[in-house]
């Protein structure tokens, strides 16, 4: 069994979290630097983005990660350490200055960072904050919430999750904290996640369970269209559960990826809720395609659709743009077969079948669409194919947001 527990980060055995205001960011209220560290080495894997423009943390990591072991992330917000010209050179020193203050191996220290592009990073201030970021370090929920702060940008809160499970008879902890608001779209996994456990697992079955999750969880997820640069998830399992390693496919293995994706999809769900300027979650529940592959580039289309996003906004039922983004979507659909749906808390509207409108009550359908959580159920009544996929609607302080996001 699943359990949603609290703790984010700290949720697992043996890792402590923290987070502060150091100085990168103008904003003194708003914390620019994180820290998450386990009591001993960890297996670990990672997933990037597949932007060619990668900042300079992903190059390090990569590094860094070879030997699938890590025990501690430092991130920071305000600067994305991304096309600046001595950016290898200061996430490198990012992650030494890390080793050197908490004692341990330089390349055991994933780093991070996000915000804005170009500007080469100040290191001064989180050399200057290093003491107390570590000697704050809690196990508690506390820890993980001013970690989560710490790595936000345009994020309006928080995002965190965590599970307790079993494996052989073990109960494990897996949580993790996201950032993620605008330059959200599916190509890799998420803006920046962390993610960590007390379950025993390889650096491979790690490796393999994060890649397939990632598939279906934040390759789903887009707010507008953007693919970050600085596109991270890393995940850390450091045993301390006591469980037999899980070093192949079997009834544990099996278990272990549920309870990441528990946590994953709750990030996605935050992550698509709080988009720039977003007013609502959209999460297109997709059913009948005719397989898993086409399922999940229809149900993309339709989230990603900026008609479909503006209808959203508007609490408008203009369910022909939700159709118009499936046809040109490059998937093999019969659209004559096509049922589209809007659910929400207020109740259900179906506004088409077999690809032609149907008589609805539009006040009915503007009560469902104004509720913050709105579903587009689409069939396709092709086959057996199901995908979700989350987003959010598009609204004016989208612009307003972005218009002004460097100065």
């Amino acid at each position: 069994m699943i359990h949603q527990i609290s703790g984010g980060v700290c949720a697992a055995r043996g890792f402590r979290a923290n987070g502060l205001h150091c100085g990168i960011r103008q904003n003194k209220t708003k914390k620019d630097l994180a820290l998450i560290v386990s009591e001993v080495p960890c297996q670990a894997a990672a997933v990037y983005t597949t932007n060619l423009v990668k900042g300079a943390p992903i190059i390090v990591n990569r590094e860094h990660l070879k030997n699938g072991v890590a025990q501690a992330v430092i991130c920071n917000s305000g600067i994305a350490n991304t096309c600046a010209a001595d950016g290898v050179e200061k996430a490198n020193t990012m992650a030494r200055i890390c080793a050197e203050a908490t004692g341990l191996k330089e390349e055991d220290i994933i780093v991070g960072s996000t915000g804005v592009i170009g500007p080469s990073l100040n290191l001064d201030p989180i050399r200057a904050a290093l003491p107390e970021l570590i000697s704050g370090l809690t196990a508690d929920d506390a820890g993980s919430e001013r970690a989560e702060q710490g790595i936000m940008t345009t994020d309006t809160r928080p995002k965190s999750a965590a599970v307790s499970f079993t494996l052989s008879g073990k109960e494990c902890h897996l949580g993790g904290i996201a950032k993620g608001s605008g330059m959200i779209h599916p190509n890799m996994a998420t803006m920046l996640v962390f993610i960590t456990t007390d379950a025993a697992i390889s650096a491979g079955m790690l490796q393999k369970a994060l890649s397939t999750d990632v598939q279906g969880t934040f390759n789903m997820t887009s707010v507008d269209g953007d693919t970050s640069t600085n596109d991270t998830c890393v995940i850390m399992a450091n045993g301390m559960a006591g469980n037999p390693r899980v070093d192949e496919e079997g009834a544990d293995f099996t278990a272990f990826m549920e309870a990441l994706n528990t946590v994953t999809v709750s990030l996605c769900r935050q992550i698509a809720g709080d988009g720039e300027g977003a007013t609502r979650l959209i999460e297109c529940a997709l059913s009948g395609a005719k397989d898993l592959k086409t399922a999940r580039k229809l149900a993309k289309a339709v989230v990603c659709s900026s008609l479909v996003k503006a209808a959203m906004f508007g609490a408008d039922a203009n369910w022909g743009r939700v159709l118009c983004a499936l046809g040109y979507a490059g998937a093999d659909l019969d659209v004559n077969r096509v049922d589209v749906s809007f659910r929400s808390s207020a109740g259900e509207v179906q506004v088409c079948k077999d690809g032609a409108g149907i008589p609805f009550s539009e006040e009915e359908a503007k009560k469902v669409l104004l509720e913050h959580e709105i579903e587009i159920a689409v069939a396709c009544g092709d086959g057996d194919g199901c995908a979700t996929a989350w987003g959010c609607d598009l609204t004016y302080d989208y612009v307003k947001i972005n218009g002004d996001y460097r100065t």
